[in-house]
């Protein structure tokens, strides 16, 4: 339910800065008005903006097919709904960090979207569901821990380049903030985890 409830304040909210190009600026995140002007806001709040209905819809697509299983396994295993959000706030805002502390002197960085919460989301289920099968390129079926793997190195990779204009880094640490959030809550399931890799 909160799954779905966070993909509609997402499409509203992006909807109406596609229309609104002031509010567009308003909710992004941008590090140097962050410090500057203390608009600590900001870190929750460009998650609720895109750049376009591909963008949206790529994030809100992968948000719900992961975000949905995971609210049935934190159920599953006595987590409550606060700690989905914090695991979905959280990714934003630790996905958000690095940018302030590099981008913190450059007026023109701005960065928008879900990504680093739904990274956060994706690498949680694969924490919990290292074997299950994620598309790599929409099309071919491996591991989530294989897959992870190579988000990660691919995240790296596309950090160093320049051009592409995705935030690879947000990517990145909101995948690994993903993967040790159960083990914030409970250091037990570490357990759980390395059961999967007995054979």
């Amino acid at each position: 339910m909160i799954t779905y409830l966070l993909i509609a304040a997402t499409i509203l909210v992006s909807y109406l800065c596609f229309k609104d190009h002031s509010l567009f600026n308003k909710l992004s995140f941008i590090p140097y008005r962050v410090v500057k002007n203390n608009e600590w806001y900001r870190l929750i709040t460009h998650g609720f903006v895109h750049a376009d209905y591909t963008h949206l819809l790529v994030n809100m697509f992968t948000f719900w097919s992961f975000g949905t299983y995971m609210e049935q396994v934190f159920e599953a295993i006595g987590f409550s709904w606060i700690a989905y959000l914090a695991l979905y706030f959280g990714g934003m805002v630790i996905a958000s960090v690095y940018d302030i502390i590099k981008e913190k002197r450059n007026p023109n960085f701005i960065s928008i979207g879900a990504s680093g919460a739904v990274s956060a989301v994706l690498f949680t289920s694969i924490f919990f569901n290292p074997w299950g099968k994620i598309l790599f390129f929409a099309v071919l079926p491996i591991p989530g821990i294989i897959f992870g793997f190579i988000y990660l190195a691919y995240c790296q990779y596309m950090a160093k380049q320049a051009g592409d204009h995705i935030n690879h880094n947000a990517h990145f640490y909101g995948a690994v903030y993903g993967f040790v959030f159960p083990l914030l809550l409970n250091p037990g399931l570490i357990h759980s985890f390395l059961a999967h890799f007995s054979f």
